[in-house]
């Protein structure tokens, strides 16, 4: 990029890529049905690199009907074929059945538990994303404490593609974690930004 920004290295000059970073990447999430979205998706990329399915974003938006959880939920046979039919996405047989069962467990805790699946994806971290300090890429883990207990958490109940290194990628991205490192421009713009966590 030529703008003169100093960002993290990952989206390279991508411009997908680098607008994905300077405007979602690390922005507090907490919406549930977004949530419920971005954690499918980053069981899709399971075994792929991330800007593979960011690049199918809006295919899957389509054909898993705007990724509402209602209707996902009510899935059969023949919706099944109908994606697994649908080459603008990963058509992985095990990761769509995933989004389907993730789907009806979404609407159990909505319906069930208080502060529904927003809180028990945030209670995590406190409900406030945490603020990390690193200066390169290579300091950033993949996977943290905090992650393996909500893996831990979420493969109980039912979910699928969960595993600590997806999950900790999902709270990077839902900005559970500020991960950006320091010399980032989004590091301090998100850093001082208030993100009231929702009543």
């Amino acid at each position: 990029m030529t703008d003169g920004l100093k960002r993290c290295a990952w989206p390279g000059i991508d411009p997908l890529y680098v607008a994905y970073h300077d405007r979602e990447w690390g922005v507090p999430e907490y919406d549930p049905r977004a949530l419920y979205e971005k954690l499918v998706l980053d069981g899709f990329q399971a075994g792929l690199s991330w800007i593979t399915i960011l690049r199918k974003r809006e295919a899957f938006r389509k054909a898993f009907d705007g990724f509402d959880p209602t209707r996902i939920a009510r899935y059969g046979k023949r919706d099944v074929e109908r994606l697994m039919g649908n080459a603008g996405i990963v058509r992985s047989p095990a990761k769509i059945a995933a989004a389907i069962k993730g789907a009806q467990l979404w609407l159990q805790i909505e319906e069930k538990e208080p502060g529904g699946f927003r809180d028990l994806i945030w209670k995590h971290v406190d409900g406030k994303p945490k603020l990390n300090r690193f200066k390169s890429i290579a300091q950033v883990p993949a996977k943290t404490a905090m992650s393996q207990v909500l893996s831990k958490e979420l493969k109980q109940r039912g979910f699928n593609f969960v595993g600590p290194v997806i999950v900790y990628a999902f709270a990077q991205a839902v900005g559970m974690v500020n991960d950006h490192i320091v010399s980032c421009h989004r590091h301090e713009a998100l850093a001082k930004t208030a993100y009231p966590r929702p009543r």
